[in-house]
C-alpha cells in the first residue's frame, strides 16, 4: 500500500492532455482499456488491504455499543477515503510510463 500512499495523483478532478495519454499507443481507445484496467487492479489492491485492516479491528459480537465504538475502524476508512481515486492513480502511472503493455496482434504476426 505504500506505493498508493505517495502517489502524485490528483484527489479532485483535473484535465488531462489527450495527446500525451493516447502518445504510447497512438490510439485513445487502446490506451483508456489499459487505463481501465490498471484502475481496476489498483482498485482490487486498495480493497482488499482495507478489509484486511478492517478485520484486524472487527468484533464478532451482536453489541450495538462496540460498533459505534470502534474508532480505529473509522480512523482507516477515513484514511482510504482520502487516497486518491484507482482511475487518477492509473493516469498518472501511465503518464509516468509505469504500466507496462505490449500490443498482441503484433505477437501474432
Amino acid at each position: 500500500m505504500t506505493k498508493y500512499r505517495n502517489s502524485n495523483a490528483p484527489s479532485s478532478t483535473s484535465t488531462y492532455n489527450r495527446h500525451k495519454i493516447e502518445s504510447p499507443t497512438e490510439n485513445i481507445y487502446e490506451a483508456i482499456s489499459i487505463i481501465a484496467k490498471r484502475s481496476n487492479q489498483i482498485n482490487l489492491d486498495i480493497r482488499k488491504e482495507l478489509h484486511e485492516k478492517l478485520d484486524e479491528f472487527a468484533t464478532h459480537n451482536d453489541s450495538l455499543e462496540e460498533i459505534f465504538e470502534n474508532k480505529e475502524q473509522i480512523e482507516v476508512s477515513k484514511f482510504y477515503e482520502r487516497l486518491p481515486k484507482p482511475h487518477a492513480m492509473a493516469i498518472e502511472e501511465w503518464l509516468n510510463e509505469k504500466i507496462y503493455h505490449r500490443n498482441t496482434d503484433d505477437a501474432k504476426e
